[in-house]
């Protein structure tokens, strides 16, 4: 746990947030709490989860921990690092036999099997095949035949999950599920419901700098810069927000060179070959799961599909950065309470939220 007068989050797509940008401290309290926002973090999943709150909530404290210390409950259901996780024993068995789930693996089941169905294919946790084909899993790329792509895709794909009464079955052997692409998110979502029913109203959440969950928001929403790996000398737009959540997904993390051609480490499931033409996403929705499923889905399934959502799903938001452009930001959709402003321009906006009260900034 530490005290700091300035909070920042980097990670894809984000940079730092000061404490005038995530939102105003209200005026009446103590001089010495008014300053500072009390940070709670723990690794878990790979990365750092942390809970920011004002100072003068700092009563919440115990409840951040306990709500952190329930997602290594989290991880021991949902990991496929751990031989003894629910997943890892269905990746063992479903291919023989139905494997009966908790009800959190279910329930991301089933949310997966939607999201899957929405994106027209482009998210899919059954992919760990095609990442090991390709030599990611191990950091190790290679450019496979266009054999070994095809019999690796005879094993992806969500129609070859069964959930019944009786658990998850896969249609046939060598199917896996993998949920790194939904699963911060998910623990986000649910840290949040136990946060709310401890009484907390303001915070901010994040899991690894790339998947955040705004509580509430205060006289300022929670402000958010986007960035551009090739744009380094300002931020493309300032998302502000409060009740929802925001989603991270960049090209350039993981790649390898053959032939002349890079190839990165994001697979179109539908293709089993690298996702190309976008260089980013951002997606703002109510939930992290949701927002961290919906901005891997659009880096593989580019603008179109991104468009093509959002307009049949409300409040949800979609920020894409492509190949050809890296300093245009093509927005998408809308959420309620959301502003996205470039610089002196405003992008897209809902009627200001908080009507009424001074919405000059704090101290």
């Amino acid at each position: 746990m530490s005290q700091e007068p300035f909070p920042s989050y980097t990670g894809p797509g984000l940079g730092p947030l000061t404490r005038r940008e995530m939102f105003s401290v209200p005026s009446g309290h103590r001089a010495e709490d008014a300053g500072y926002w009390v940070r709670i973090h723990r690794p878990a999943m790979a990365c750092r989860f942390e809970i920011t709150l004002p100072g003068e909530d700092s009563r919440h404290i115990q409840a951040a921990r306990e709500a952190l210390d329930e997602i290594d409950r989290l991880e021991d259901a949902l990991t496929v690092f751990r031989d003894t996780s629910e997943v890892a024993e269905v990746n063992r068995a479903a291919g023989e036999r139905p494997v009966a789930v908790g009800r959190h693996l279910r329930a991301l089941l089933e949310r997966c099997q939607t999201l899957h169905r929405e994106t027209e294919g482009a998210f899919d946790v059954t992919s760990t095949p095609l990442s090991r084909c390709w030599g990611f899993l191990r950091r190790q790329g290679r450019l496979p035949t266009a054999g070994e792509i095809e019999a690796a895709r005879g094993s992806v794909g969500m129609t070859r999950v069964s959930l019944d009464d009786r658990g998850v079955r896969f249609t046939r052997p060598g199917v896996e599920v993998n949920f790194n692409a939904i699963g911060k998110g998910y623990a986000l979502d649910h840290i949040t419901d136990l946060l709310r029913r401890r009484g907390v109203e303001r915070a901010l959440l994040s899991a690894g700098g790339s998947s955040l969950r705004a509580i509430g928001g205060g006289r300022e929403d929670f402000a958010v810069d986007v960035q551009s790996a090739r744009v380094t000398n300002r931020p493309l737009a300032r998302i502000r927000m409060r009740e929802a959540a925001l989603g991270n997904s960049g090209a350039g993390e993981q790649f390898f060179e053959a032939g002349g051609q890079r190839y990165g480490h994001v697979l179109d499931p539908r293709t089993g070959w690298p996702a190309e033409g976008v260089l980013s996403v951002s997606v703002v929705a109510d939930d992290a799961a949701i927002a961290d499923a919906l901005a891997t889905a659009f880096l593989v399934g580019g603008a179109a599909l991104a468009e093509r959502y959002c307009a049949a799903h409300p409040r949800t938001m979609a920020l894409v950065t492509e190949e050809a452009a890296p300093d245009q930001l093509r927005v998408f959709g809308a959420h309620e309470g959301v502003t996205i402003e470039r610089g002196a321009e405003r992008v897209a906006a809902f009627p200001p939220p908080y009507v009424g009260e001074d919405r000059r900034g704090g101290r």
